[in-house]
């Protein structure tokens, strides 16, 4: 028989404890890209991980899309040059996003940013956020409907330096009107084996409509639908819960939770958030300031 030999290589242990020492001394891991949450980045071990699928689910206006943008946004500011961020739309005109990137960082009213109604103090904030991200500004495109995840890989070709993308949201990449559980579903397995083909984070919004009919209006795995493939292919499940939507109150206005569903490599949970629906702006009930 003829004897095994040890390959001289550096073996893939031997890399990864490298990189764990590396992030041990205080480097930024390579795999994993913040979401500039605090309390998110920590229930995932430091942010979301290429190679991962992450879906964010919601109820109808329960602010998926600006939470996506949020993530974004940070995640651009927090590694402006690696890993690049990309945010496709099939909701909004591109001039729309922008228009609520403004609202989001300088805290200012869409409405006054329509009409050209902003005080001189924000006016002002709106020029800094403008001067501030030149450099720091996501790539935002818009995902035409009906393209299915190709456009996604299109873009990755386009822009190998892209590391994490977010899509807004999967049902815009069914070929129909009306997308199917079916076509949900087959979105949902090409997104993650594309994101394992080209080593990046997928983010994508999933619609919940039916929750305002039950009780208890938190979204669950199976809420997600889609013949389970959400369940079984994500590595992350995100559901946002706002009560005030239901039931509004003063005492409750803006509070969130957002939950933890699923979490292929830690605990899952929730975190406490804060919206600003006049500025469409989630802020971390624990770390506010950024």
């Amino acid at each position: 028989m003829a004897r095994m030999t040890r390959s001289t290589d550096i073996s893939p242990l031997s890399v990864l404890l490298s990189r764990v020492d590396a992030v041990s001394d205080g480097s930024p891991s390579r795999d994993t890209v913040p979401c500039g949450f605090p309390s998110l980045d920590k229930m995932l071990g430091g942010g979301f991980r290429r190679g991962d699928l992450i879906v964010l689910g919601g109820d109808v206006a329960s602010g998926k899309s600006a939470l996506a943008l949020a993530f974004a946004i940070r995640a651009t500011a927090l590694q402006p040059n690696h890993p690049g961020v990309a945010f496709l739309t099939a909701e909004m005109a591109v001039e729309r996003v922008l228009e609520r990137v403004l609202a989001i960082e300088a805290r200012a009213r869409i409405d006054d940013l329509r009409l050209g109604t902003l005080d001189d103090v924000a006016r002002s904030n709106a020029g800094a956020v403008a001067l501030r991200l030149r450099e720091q500004l996501p790539l935002i495109d818009r995902l035409p409907a009906g393209s299915g995840t190709a456009a996604v890989a299109r873009l990755l070709d386009e822009l190998p330096e892209v590391g994490f993308v977010l899509v807004d949201s999967v049902a815009a990449l069914a070929s129909g009107a009306r997308a199917s559980d079916e076509e949900i579903a087959s979105s949902i397995r090409e997104l993650k084996a594309l994101a394992l083909a080209r080593d990046v984070a997928i983010l994508t919004t999933a619609p919940l409509p039916d929750l305002a009919v039950r009780a208890d209006r938190r979204p669950t795995l199976d809420d997600f639908g889609a013949l389970g493939s959400v369940k079984q292919h994500a590595d992350v499940v995100l559901g946002i819960f706002r009560q005030d939507m239901y039931e509004p109150s003063r005492d409750i206005e803006g509070a969130t939770e957002l939950l933890i569903r699923k979490n292929r490599n830690g605990a899952t949970g929730y975190v406490d958030l804060y919206f600003y629906a006049q500025w469409m702006r989630f802020e971390d009930m624990l770390d506010p300031d950024r």
